[in-house]
């Protein structure tokens, strides 16, 4: 089974302005499609750090001496980096999007397209799942996580739904959640709207958008000066922390400056605009079609 086919490849890793001696972090590995490319480009005095929290993902690292595969969330980036004495790193890449092959796995339950448990762990030993999330949540966070994490118009509608049906019948499995919410909007509109419930409960088990906030911040404390950052977005939540981040250097986009009128930031944007994939890309592997790089680069400290 394909366990993943990176999104804006070349452009990626050309955003990061390898030096073949290097030091680079993947902290998504996954099917290893980005680590592989880092590593045709650097010299046999390069190194290559690589984190994934997915055990299925230790299954596809390549046997290469310049590779260390840490087997954790990414969060964690800045203790296992001082861990192995690897800072300051040349660059990090992080791609957001869920791997293909969790997806394509029913027993994971992330997508609403296969019968399967109500699971939606990226890290099969944390203890929320979706079902408990169903299940145990009281109406007011539903109603949060529906609203922020799925931004759904109907989130109060969708919660008050939940809530009565658990009453009597407890969520077990996806055709649960699926049939039940199948009956709320025309069938035109079913596939978006269920892809917005299933991705909020999914950011709420894995935490991601405070996740995605550790490692901005910790990227930024672990790359030395010129040293770039390359990150993959899929939706417009992961996108706006990553452009507020690199802009402003918080996550809510407020600009602070110096009394000469300079922003304050640890980063500097490379590219104003994401950068996106082209018609033919998205052609040849439809899953990119959401995708968003952008590159920015360590500044120094005045």
């Amino acid at each position: 089974m394909e366990y993943h086919k990176p999104a804006l490849l070349k452009e990626t890793i050309d955003g990061l302005s390898l030096q073949p001696s290097g030091t680079y972090v993947d902290v998504t590995f996954g099917g290893g499609g980005h680590s592989s490319e880092i590593l045709k480009r650097l010299s046999s005095q390069g190194k290559l750090f690589a984190f994934d929290q997915d055990p299925e993902a230790a299954d596809n690292v390549m046997e290469d001496d310049r590779l260390t595969f840490i087997q954790q969330n990414f969060s964690f980036l800045k203790n296992f980096l001082k861990m192995y004495r690897a800072i300051p790193v040349d660059g990090v890449l992080a791609d957001f999007g869920v791997s293909f092959h969790q997806f394509d796995q029913a027993e994971r339950g992330f997508s609403f397209r296969f019968s399967g448990p109500l699971d939606m762990r990226m890290d099969k030993k944390r203890p929320l799942t979706a079902a408990k999330v169903l299940n145990e949540y009281e109406k007011s966070q539903l109603l949060y996580i529906l609203k922020n994490y799925g931004e759904l118009r109907n989130a109060q509608k969708v919660a008050d739904k939940i809530v009565a049906h658990r009453e009597n019948h407890a969520f077990e499995t996806i055709d649960d959640l699926k049939n039940l919410l199948q009956e709320m909007v025309p069938e035109k509109v079913q596939h978006k709207f269920l892809a917005q419930v299933f991705q909020a409960i999914r950011i709420e088990v894995n935490e991601e958008l405070k996740v995605i906030e550790q490692f901005l911040e910790q990227s930024a404390e672990v790359l030395k000066v010129g040293g770039r950052v390359a990150v993959i977005t899929y939706h417009s939540l992961e996108d706006r922390l990553v452009k507020n981040f690199f802009r402003s250097g918080n996550f809510e986009g407020k600009l602070n400056k110096d009394l000469y009128g300079n922003i304050i930031r640890p980063l500097e944007p490379v590219n104003r605009k994401p950068i996106v994939p082209s018609a033919e890309e998205v052609s040849e592997n439809n899953r990119a079609r959401s995708a968003k790089l952008r590159i920015a680069e360590k500044r120094e400290v005045a």
